[in-house]
């Protein structure tokens, strides 16, 4: 059983390896499995689970016990029980099926659409009827209100068979050339067929009348693709009562609502391969969309990939198991593949102990094949001298280089480099030491400002993390790694004092915890230091047990606050007498003013008055200058009041010496 995995999601192939032939002896199949690691690691899910050359069709029964598969060549169907995990029953046809439809919930009512415009049916016991239509079909659909079948094919025509009256009913006139594909909604049973115009026309079974048309070739042109032809529709398929999903011949997988003429979102498979199948997945919202090359798995909502899928051989036709996680494919090959992917669902009913067998593979996931092997290219063998083994059977070719056995390459290589196993002792006790190292607590690099700050906090993040674990409350955001408070971490001048008289009244309690905390971090500054050195640190020690008692009585707060006021009281009366020495060694020095430019000494008297009427109220000012004429009090047009100083000429008066 192969394991592949893409964006995380485990894909097992069910029907990967070898099969043996019918014809061996249980004691050769046993010694086969015994030598051959393929074969005995391989998982027959079902037996002979293949067609003799290609498998074109594959579909489930309703009920879910019968696989059918129709294939080549002789064209025949080959019928498979789940309960017994074996081929039921094999019928051989006249002409290559292009489709069929499974009637009934079991494998009792069977239609086939054949090559040669022949339609037959089967019944439980063989084949029943057969009938003929006038053109060659391409695709039909079953409407279980009316038992009637609507064949589409190379005709503008939908022709219509109705199984009640066995009889060929009016058909319905469309305005394509050809019809392609068709589909029949589940809930409202509107009938809708893909034409090679890229367009897809929507009909009434009961008033027969269209009653809707999407040109989905104009939708599926987007800036990115690139089309040579016009897209003609390849697969078409309807979920629930509104959703429609459209495949073009271009590779397009267009997903609509039945309410709008544009498409809710269109996937590109990127081949420019027409679209052979569209399944929808309902568990995980996914649609599983398939060309000739690659399974695709994606969401409806938003186009992105879940998973993808490339068999070796091209696709025919994919099936999904309903309500699993079974995935199957008709191929170019005679073997039909089985793929199991445990995120879609679980597995059938019928080989559940495939949940058991991926549980058990995840937990203990098993050697590949080529872990016995060593792959090596042309200059890896010239390096160990054993070029001249080329062409023989100990090399085997592969791709670049060649596989050899792990044993030879080993002892090889110690020949080659007799010191190898020195180099190997040093990997192996460097991985050692980074082991231990990484069982140790990891210590959080803390900032460069205001270290104690962070440490605090990073103690009360953890405390508030175990009580939300209790409490089973959401973690609320970290200081630390907000964006808003990062700045208080990295630039200095947010660094707290913790000497300033604020700090020291705001946080008058030096308690133990406190004092741990100093301690902490100075043995992480410790350690940070040794590892920028590139030492090797010894083991730390134990931290002590920390004190239960709390520090957080009323009283003890006072008598703290009380003794942080008489410490700042004592060192303001130690600045005070230092000033006061200060002072007292200054020495006092006579102070020269300079007049400014522009103006006159007079003398000290100017100064004294002016002091004098400064003192003095603004209304006694202005009466003042009234008097002395430097003061013009007007009114205003708009009744406010305008005041005009003027200077005064004082004659200059020249002393003679």
């Amino acid at each position: 059983m192969q394991v592949s995995s893409l964006n995380e999601v485990k894909i097992y192939s069910l029907s990967a390896g070898r099969s043996l032939p019918e014809w061996l002896s249980d004691r050769k199949k046993r010694a086969l499995q015994k030598k051959d690691v393929d074969i005995r690691r391989r998982i027959e899910l079902i037996q002979d689970f293949e067609m003799p050359t290609v498998c074109t069709k594959i579909k489930v029964s309703r009920d879910g016990q019968y696989i059918m598969a129709v294939g080549t060549y002789k064209p025949r169907i080959r019928c498979y029980d789940t309960y017994q995990l074996s081929q039921k029953f094999e019928r051989c046809l006249d002409a290559e099926v292009v489709t069929f439809e499974i009637l009934s919930d079991d494998y009792s009512k069977i239609v086939f659409l054949q090559c040669d415009r022949f339609v037959e049916f089967h019944s439980q016991q063989g084949h029943y009827y057969r009938t003929r239509i006038p053109k060659f079909g391409r695709d039909f659909s079953y409407h279980y209100p009316s038992c009637d079948l609507y064949f589409v094919g190379a005709s503008s025509e939908v022709f219509r068979l109705n199984l009640e009256q066995g009889r060929f009913l009016n058909s319905l006139q469309t305005d394509a050339a050809e019809n392609n594909v068709c589909d029949i909604n589940p809930v409202h049973f509107l009938f809708a067929t893909g034409t090679a115009e890229g367009k897809v026309e929507c009909w009434d079974p009961r008033t027969r009348n269209r009653v809707g048309l999407l040109d989905c070739a104009l939708s599926s042109v987007t800036a990115d693709t690139e089309i040579n032809c016009l897209p003609s529709i390849s697969a078409l398929k309807f979920n629930g009562a509104l959703k429609m999903a459209v495949g073009t011949s271009t590779g397009q997988v267009l997903l609509y609502d039945l309410r709008s003429n544009n498409p809710l979102i269109v996937k590109d498979h990127q081949y420019g391969l027409p679209i052979k199948s569209i399944e929808f997945q309902h568990h995980l919202d996914l649609i599983i969309s398939a060309d000739s090359r690659i399974i695709k798995m994606w969401n409806k909502d938003t186009g992105k990939i879940f998973t993808s899928m490339e068999p070796e051989y091209d696709i025919n036709d994919v099936c999904l198991y309903p309500n699993s996680g079974m995935l199957m494919t008709a191929n170019e090959a005679p073997k039909m593949n089985i793929y199991y992917m445990p995120v879609l669902g679980p597995a059938p009913r019928w080989c559940s102990f495939l949940d058991n067998l991926t549980e058990e593979l995840e937990e203990n996931p098993e050697s590949t094949v080529y872990d016995d092997y060593k792959f090596v290219t042309r200059k890896d063998l010239e390096n160990l001298g054993l070029a001249h083994l080329i062409g023989s059977t100990l090399l085997r070719a592969y791709m670049h280089g060649f596989f050899m056995d792990i044993r030879l390459y080993h002892k090889a290589k110690m020949m080659a480099n007799p010191f190898a196993y020195e180099e190997y002792r040093r990997e192996k006790i460097r991985h050692k030491i980074e082991e231990t190292r990484a069982q140790r607590v990891q210590l959080k690099k803390l900032p460069k400002v205001n270290k104690e700050l962070a440490l605090k906090l990073i103690e009360e993040e953890g405390e508030e993390q175990q009580l939300t674990r209790k409490r089973k409350q959401k973690n609320m955001p970290s200081l630390l790694k907000d964006d808003r408070f990062k700045v208080m971490f990295e630039n200095p001048d947010f660094q707290v004092d913790e000497q300033s008289e604020e700090f020291r009244l705001l946080n008058p309690l030096v308690s133990k915890t406190s004092e741990k905390r100093k301690k902490k971090l100075k043995l992480l500054l410790e350690q940070e230091a040794k590892e920028q050195e590139e030492e090797e640190e010894p083991e730390g020690k134990p931290s002590d047990a920390e004190s239960s008692e709390s520090s957080d009585d009323e009283k003890g707060w006072v008598e703290e606050v009380r003794k942080q006021r008489k410490l700042l009281r004592q060192e303001e009366k130690v600045k005070r007498q230092e000033r006061f020495k200060e002072d007292q060694q200054t020495l006092l020095k006579p102070q020269f003013f300079e007049i400014k430019e522009g103006e006159e000494f007079r003398s000290f008297k100017d100064s004294a008055k002016k002091q004098k009427l400064m003192k003095k109220t603004l209304g006694d000012r202005l009466k003042l200058e009234e008097k002395l004429g430097t003061l013009n009090v007007s009114d205003t047009t708009v009744g406010s009041k305008q005041a005009t100083f003027r200077l005064k000429k004082v004659p200059l008066q020249c002393s003679g010496g």
